[in-house]
């Protein structure tokens, strides 16, 4: 399949950004002149030039990649894997954190949301769901709103399900990515546990003093009820890294903190 044109990925860039010309030009300190003529292809932007305006677009590294091409350039940034070598720094510290955060559930993601690692306590979570669903490769968002998956123990599944596709949505529309879109897709067509249709409307579920929404789900210790942050490395410059996150949560109640204490003292050394 024949590559888009430079000039026409710039301007894809810069209206999914929603900035006009003269906008993208004050940013990058140049004319709209010449930003109008790199997009209509009556200039041709030097390799500078574009690495520069992929930084003020915040375009992802791999589509930098893609646009450095199209502009007639080699790839400048690397997509490495966690076991080779020169990630191996890189890997051990996601491991750390992994670790480092049980008893509480942690894991990383990559960029489609695909499971690439998990500490221990994500068992607690997973209970019950089908074993078709947790076959790598696992996406954690099907994983989560699946009638088969975590969906019949969420509480507030109505709410965490808006959140889930609100956060895939600004995905969608900060990458450009065609597979985070598709998802987003499909997770939309999920039914509701036991089928019929969603409700209309904004849910109706309180959040933790108003600031987060919870993930509320029942489990044979009662309901657990947490709250997540996301990880990721500062100024990377392999692909890999930059599309890597690291999801931890938190319990939102002292109920939830004491089941995970208990459960992580009561585990064996062999449970890992």
């Amino acid at each position: 399949m024949q590559s888009r044109p430079v000039g026409e990925l710039l301007r894809t860039w810069r209206q999914r950004r929603s900035l006009s010309q003269l906008d993208l030009a004050l940013r990058a300190e140049v004319s709209a002149r010449h930003v109008s003529f790199m997009e209509t292809g009556r200039s041709k932007p030097s390799r500078e030039m574009l690495l520069h305006l992929a930084e003020e677009l915040d375009i992802p590294l791999r589509e930098r990649n893609a646009l450095l091409v199209a502009g007639g350039f080699a790839p400048v940034y690397s997509e490495g894997n966690l076991d080779e070598p020169a990630l191996r720094v890189a890997r051990e510290a996601v491991d750390l954190v992994l670790t480092g955060h049980e008893p509480y559930p942690a894991l990383a993601v990559d960029r489609h949301w695909t499971l690439v690692a998990a500490n221990r306590a994500v068992g607690l979570l997973l209970e019950g769901v089908s074993p078709e669903l947790v076959r790598p490769p696992v996406n954690v968002l099907r994983l989560s709103l699946h009638p088969e998956g975590l969906a019949p123990r969420i509480i507030n599944l109505v709410q965490w399900r808006g959140h889930v596709l609100s956060r895939l949505h600004h995905q969608v529309d900060v990458t450009a990515d065609e597979t985070l879109a598709a998802l987003l897709e499909e997770l939309r067509e999920l039914p509701p546990p036991g089928g019929g249709t969603w409700p209309k409307g904004p849910a109706r579920e309180p959040d933790i003093a108003g600031v987060v929404v919870p993930l509320r789900l029942t489990s044979r210790f009662g309901v657990l009820s947490f709250f997540s942050t996301t990880t990721v490395f500062g100024t990377p410059v392999d692909i890999t890294l930059a599309e890597l996150a690291i999801e931890s949560f938190f319990p939102a109640d002292r109920e939830t903190a004491e089941v995970l204490r208990r459960v992580s003292v009561d585990a064996s050394p062999g449970d890992a």
